[in-house]
């Protein structure tokens, strides 16, 4: 079957909305939802003991974060999800502060009560439509998020509003083949000058191959057992053999990482 981009978005999204909702969480659970990724050697950055099961998930805003110095910045993440990065990276990389937005409600009531770190706040809120005033934050983050947004110019634009002048944006996101050009296009025009962009997706094919046996064991646990809707969760998830996995493989999916600047 095609993955067209109306079934990455919508399957994506009410994927998430169902974990995000469902009544047989963990506590622990879910705290990261990308496909994760790991390095040729291996990263082997230090995890306290409760992290170490979100390795690879942990690995990719680690690589995306650190593209520069965030100690002591003020910092907003687009799409922050469960929150696990945020947590992760408020905790390991000093900001001032650290906010997560989210659209999913569902998703910034599980952050709430699960993430309590100093500094570290969370809130509901529209990607194309920031409620934040101009200049408020030195740097944005946007992890595996932005392939849900309508439009992606418009996220853009708000991202380099809400930047203080020499602030970064640092981003990690992936398009199907026929979505290339648009993304290359919205990413030309953006308001804001490009420093570096790298493709991973080895490294992030050889995370979904290091985290799959626990992404299985997380959709068994947290889907219910209807069949199309574990298909379409193995498929979002990046279980090792599944069509989002496969596309990755055949290089249908191309996986960036970029760090912009504000002039």
């Amino acid at each position: 079957m095609r993955l067209t981009r109306f079934k990455l978005v919508a399957s994506g999204y009410g994927v998430l909305t169902l974990l995000s909702r469902s009544r047989k969480r963990k506590p622990d659970d879910l705290v990261f939802l990308n496909w994760g990724y790991e390095d040729d050697p291996p990263m082997n950055i230090p995890l306290d003991a409760s992290d170490e099961p979100d390795r690879y998930g942990i690995q990719l805003y680690h690589r995306t974060a650190t593209q520069v110095d965030l100690t002591g910045k003020q910092v907003l993440e687009v799409g922050c999800g469960h929150g696990g990065g945020a947590s992760y990276l408020m905790r390991t990389l000093h900001p001032a502060t650290y906010t997560g937005l989210d659209l999913n409600g569902a998703a910034i009531k599980l952050c709430l009560g699960r993430h309590n770190v100093p500094g570290l706040t969370f809130m509901k809120g529209d990607a194309e439509n920031l409620p934040f005033p101009d200049e408020s934050f030195d740097a944005v983050i946007n992890v595996e998020s932005s392939h849900c947004y309508p439009h992606l110019s418009r996220f853009f634009a708000e991202v380099a509003r809400v930047l203080r002048p020499g602030g970064h944006f640092l981003y990690s996101d992936m398009r199907q083949a026929p979505d290339i050009p648009d993304w290359q296009a919205a990413i030309a025009d953006a308001p804001m000058r490009l420093l570096s962009e790298r493709v991973i997706n080895a490294e992030v094919l050889r995370g979904l191959e290091k985290n799959s046996p626990q992404q299985t064991k997380m959709v068994e646990r947290n889907i219910p057992p209807i069949p199309i809707a574990r298909w379409w969760a193995r498929s979002v998830f990046g279980v090792e053999g599944g069509a989002f996995y496969r596309s990755l493989q055949a290089g249908k999916i191309s996986y960036k990482m970029f760090c912009f600047v504000k002039p």
